[in-house]
């Protein structure tokens, strides 16, 4: 253990007190879920992302894959640019007294019970695959939770082509109709559709996704919807090609789509018809929303 490591994290632990657990439990973050109910049917470890001792968004973790399942979070209008990535880590992973901040990084070998329990700089460091984040910093106001999003527990191993293309272009896309036609809260959660069968691994350690997914939900929203979007409230939802050779039954390829981008495409749809493609691949129930995002109580 560096040294560096071992000081900050006698200086986390410090104020360390039973009742400040953030990992296994979404009882401390359930705001960040349409009626405080997280999506059904997916099992993995609960993170409460906690940065700076606030809350900023919870994710579904698998520990056997060293990465998440999905990433809820509220909606929030970006302020800014993009900050500077500082990456960072959850120490409860590691050892489950630590306090619940997730830490940046420190200089120097890497501690062996972080290597193990998730993700390291390491892992992505001159590989094909780019850090995909589920919950991007684009979709939020402060500094703080725009920073918070660099965590490597937020993030999955994800093609340039589609992190630098057509899921960047949903992302913004999400952005601009809710910013301008959500007018409440906006619940979001985006996660990840594994290969069907012989999984693939970014250095024998990190899973990579075949797809990643989306969905909103913002029951309270303007009614007067150009015809284009009158099918994006209440709620809607896109699935995203991760693997330009998959085939095409989810997601077509557009083939006058720009060469760098051709094959990771991503598909708007309604909720319940991403619902229908969770449950085929992982061959159960998976409901995203309280609901489906009803505005019921």
């Amino acid at each position: 253990m560096s040294v560096f490591y071992a000081v900050a994290l006698l200086v986390f632990t410090a104020g360390w007190c039973p009742c400040a657990a953030d990992v296994g439990d979404f009882t401390s973050c359930l705001q960040f879920f349409y009626k405080s109910w997280p999506p059904k049917g997916l099992a993995g470890t609960p993170i409460c992302q906690r940065y700076y001792n606030q809350y900023r968004f919870a994710t579904l973790y698998s520990r056997p894959r060293r990465s998440p399942w999905f990433s809820a979070y509220m909606y929030g209008v970006p302020t800014g640019k993009r900050p500077t990535a500082s990456w960072k880590f959850e120490p409860q992973l590691a050892y489950p007294g630590a306090d619940g901040n997730m830490i940046p990084f420190p200089p120097g070998p890497l501690d062996q019970n972080v290597v193990d329990s998730q993700a390291v700089e390491p892992d992505y460091i001159n590989s094909t695959y780019g850090r995909g984040h589920l919950n991007p910093s684009l979709h939020h106001n402060t500094r703080e939770d725009r920073y918070s999003t660099f965590t490597l527990t937020n993030v999955v191993p994800q093609k340039k082509g589609s992190n630098s293309g057509p899921w960047e272009v949903l992302e913004w896309n999400v952005n601009k109709t809710l910013g301008d036609y959500c007018l409440g809260e906006a619940h979001v959660v985006t996660g990840i559709i594994p290969y069907q069968k012989d999984d693939r691994w970014l250095r024998n350690r990190v899973a990579v996704p075949e797809y990643l997914w989306s969905a909103y939900c913002c029951p309270k929203y303007n009614n007067s919807l150009p015809e284009e979007l009158k099918d994006a409230f209440p709620t809607y939802a896109a699935i995203g090609r991760n693997d330009r050779t998959s085939t095409e039954e989810i997601v077509p390829i557009n083939q006058t789509a720009k060469k760098q981008f051709r094959g990771y495409d991503v598909r708007q749809m309604p909720l319940a018809t991403l619902e229908m493609y969770l449950k085929d691949r992982f061959s159960t129930v998976v409901s995203v929303f309280y609901e489906q995002c009803s505005g019921s109580d």
